[in-house]
């Protein structure tokens, strides 16, 4: 386990992560969680005193690496930018994310539809996964359910998925 104090930053203009808030982790203390990564992990442990597992850490070209900090997590720790938290990290090597049922059913009907969907990386079958998952009524989960099909059938990521439906 890794103890180290960050301040909590924030992004005001980079792209895609603009706003994020987020603590930088150097490369010399990623590599004492997973040692010689130049990609993404994930990591368990505590920060301040609350428990976290699964989280992402991310890359930052040469530099070492971020990890974000979402709104849930932040208002747990009753802190935002510029505050100094204490990390006890660890890499967390259960992290699992587990197909949910309905979806392996509905791509189990066709076998190269399953196929496809295994044949991608694991943390772009993630994307899916989660965000079938953040559904919060069964119109919008069986919505997303007919729009992973349909992106397997035409072999599209899952960017190229939110893209082609959009209208």
């Amino acid at each position: 386990m890794v103890n180290l104090k960050a301040e909590i930053e924030r992004f005001s203009t980079n792209g895609e992560k603009t706003g994020w808030s987020y603590v930088f982790i150097p490369q010399d203390i990623a590599d004492q969680i997973k040692p010689n990564s130049r990609i993404g992990f994930r990591v368990r442990g505590l920060i301040d005193q609350v428990a976290v597992k699964g989280m992402s850490v991310m890359p930052v070209k040469d530099e070492g690496f971020i990890l974000p900090l979402n709104k849930p997590l932040r208002k747990a720790l009753r802190k935002e930018e510029g505050a100094v938290i204490n990390l006890n990290l660890e890499f967390d090597v259960d992290f699992k994310i587990e197909m949910p049922d309905d979806l392996e059913i509905c791509l189990a009907d066709e076998e190269s539809l399953l196929e496809q969907f295994l044949s991608m990386p694991k943390s772009h079958q993630n994307y899916f996964i989660n965000w079938l998952n953040t559904a919060k009524t069964e119109p919008t989960r069986t919505k997303r359910l007919v729009m992973i099909v349909n992106a397997m059938y035409h072999k599209q990521d899952f960017g190229a998925m939110i893209r082609a439906n959009k209208s």
